[in-house]
């Protein structure tokens, strides 16, 4: 008897191309997805590319205005040290100055199109929270970077000498005198206050527009009380940009580590304990008319 289908097709025949099918498709898949990964990558960059451009510009902007306030607040021959000697007062000013310009990048037409992160911990929490693309999330990172390293640079152009002195030294985020481990934990901590704030107020509807005061406030705190302790960063690229101006590279790996790690947990204990309040947006300010790049939810919020 033989064997045919319906169609006059063998059925050995038949058994024979199922059985080859696997084969092919697992030769062929790993150079399809490459190539897919490498047209996403493109794509991305193509459409996307201002937004990126935007993150660096935020971050250099950040990191010229922490040498400007640092040799400002802290250089011997600055007419303010001068007049200023009490620690906790200079820290103030320097908070209060680090605060308002982190609020006026996340309120210009910069930070209301790009998002305002100028930060990789930022821009990964938002990814493991569904928000943003790995692509665009890997691009952010290296524009940050990049960004804030400019920043640096630019400055050290600026002012100089100034910018080197030991009690300048380019604002690089240190341990306190307590130590790496009390530097570690502090870290963890305020970036986990600080991501826990920011999701809470941008995902209320009577707060959201009000995030990035929010978030600048924090910091004008944590620059006033915990700099002492670790420094007071909470992002990887602005330690960086620091290290690199200044060739200081002690307990470097305490702030690529602390910050992310106190941002995630930050968004782990949102999807735990707000299940049914997803995250709208990636972005700080969506009270706009800027284009968003993100996978946004806002108007449905």
């Amino acid at each position: 008897m033989e064997l045919t289908t319906q169609n006059s097709i063998s059925a050995f025949d038949i058994l024979r191309l199922r059985m080859s099918t696997p084969m092919a498709s697992i030769l062929v898949a790993p150079q399809d997805n490459s190539t897919r990964w490498s047209n996403r990558t493109f794509t991305a960059l193509k459409e996307h590319w201002p937004e990126y451009l935007m993150e660096a510009t935020e971050l250099g902007l950040f990191m010229f205005s922490a040498c400007a306030f640092t040799v400002l607040l802290y250089h011997p021959s600055s007419p303010v040290a001068q007049t200023i000697h009490d620690g906790v007062w200079r820290r103030m000013l320097m908070g209060t100055a680090m605060g308002l310009t982190a609020i006026a990048i996340i309120f210009s037409p910069l930070g209301k199109r790009s998002g305002a992160h100028f930060n990789p911990s930022v821009t990964w929490t938002f990814f493991r929270l569904g928000k943003i693309e790995a692509v665009d999330a890997a691009f952010y990172t290296l524009f940050q970077f990049a960004g804030g390293i400019t920043g640096v640079l630019v400055a050290s152009l600026a002012f100089r000498a100034l910018l080197a002195h030991h009690s300048v030294n380019y604002a690089v985020t240190l341990p306190g005198s307590n130590g790496p481990l009390v530097a570690l934990i502090a870290e963890v901590t305020i970036s986990f206050i600080l991501m826990t704030v920011v999701l809470n107020v941008s995902n209320t509807k009577r707060l959201a527009r009000w995030t990035g005061m929010f978030a600048g406030a924090l910091v004008a705190t944590y620059i006033t009380i915990e700099s002492p302790i670790s420094g007071m960063s909470m992002n990887p690229a602005r330690t960086l940009s620091s290290a690199v101006g200044a060739q200081v590279w002690m307990s470097l790996w305490i702030y690529f580590v602390a910050p992310p790690l106190g941002m995630l947990l930050a968004a782990e204990t949102y999807r735990r304990f707000n299940a049914g309040r997803a995250v709208a947006c990636a972005k700080l300010h969506h009270h706009n008319n800027r284009r968003c790049i993100f996978r946004c939810s806002f108007e449905a919020n």
